[in-house]
């Protein structure tokens, strides 16, 4: 029979080495967590849902406004309502592929993570997996570059509510002259050409122009196209964070034969 100080030392020394190997466990597995992949992709589905659902109601308001004020006639503004319907069934579409393209890129970075550390034993690329990351490559290359013609369309309404609201802080301003004076201050939103230059009314002027940037429809839209800006801006950084991971790991993955390759994305 054996001391009871010695089944005790043994015990601790087996529980030790148990610890020990949960803990390499878990080191090993953080090791090959593509952290950049998990970065862009949460930036990715934060953008584009901001960009999505904030444009989606902007565009929506924006359509009440020029109905309500500067485009009473309907046939004047159909082109640009049927336009405005498309772009927020493009927005669902655009939402869903990202949502799917943002988790097969992460699935991608796990994969591509794993087969340079070798983390599972044995494991061997192919050519066609090879083919695959190529693939990845490119299009998140167009992607990125589509994004950056998305990202300043957005600015465009940003420009144009911007324009229309310090017009209104001009007619507020204790500077403005009189009554006469402030009639005089207009927005034209034909000049943007949204609208036809025959549409009716098409400008506003003064007080009128006022109550309009004091509306709820204005407000939001504003507000809400800034956001949407903002959302189109973090992912195209995302892209870019997309780019440099999946070249990266493509690279590295090709070249993979050398022992002293391994890859933090």
């Amino acid at each position: 029979m054996k001391p009871a100080m010695e089944t005790a030392a043994e015990e601790n020394t087996e529980q030790s080495q148990e610890r020990k190997g949960c803990f390499e466990c878990c080191i090993k597995c953080l090791g090959g967590v593509p952290y950049a992949s998990l970065v862009a992709t949460i930036l990715c589905f934060s953008g584009v849902a901001l960009f999505c659902g904030c444009g989606h109601v902007a565009l929506a308001g924006t359509v009440a406004i020029l109905e309500q004020h500067f485009s009473t006639n309907t046939s004047d503004h159909a082109l640009l309502s049927e336009v405005i319907q498309l772009m927020q069934y493009v927005i669902y579409g655009i939402a869903s592929f990202f949502f799917l393209y943002g988790i097969i890129l992460l699935a991608e970075g796990f994969y591509t993570t794993s087969a340079v550390k070798e983390l599972h034993g044995e494991f061997k690329t192919t050519a066609c997996g090879r083919c695959i990351s190529g693939m990845f490559v490119f299009l998140t290359y167009v992607l990125g570059v589509a994004w950056l013609g998305v990202f300043g369309f957005s600015a465009v309404p940003v420009f144009m509510f911007y324009n229309i609201w310090s017009t209104c802080e001009v007619i507020k301003s204790p500077q403005t002259n009189g009554t006469a004076g402030v009639e005089q201050i207009c927005v034209d939103i034909r000049q943007y050409g949204i609208i036809p230059w025959n549409a009716f009314p098409g400008k506003i002027c003064g007080s009128t122009l006022e109550n309009i940037c004091n509306t709820n429809e204005f407000y939001m839209s504003y507000h809400l196209f800034i956001v949407a800006c903002a959302g189109a801006g973090a992912t195209v950084i995302a892209l870019l964070i997309y780019m440099m991971a999946t070249t990266y790991n493509y690279a590295v993955l090709k070249f993979k034969s050398r022992e002293d390759c391994c890859t933090k994305f």
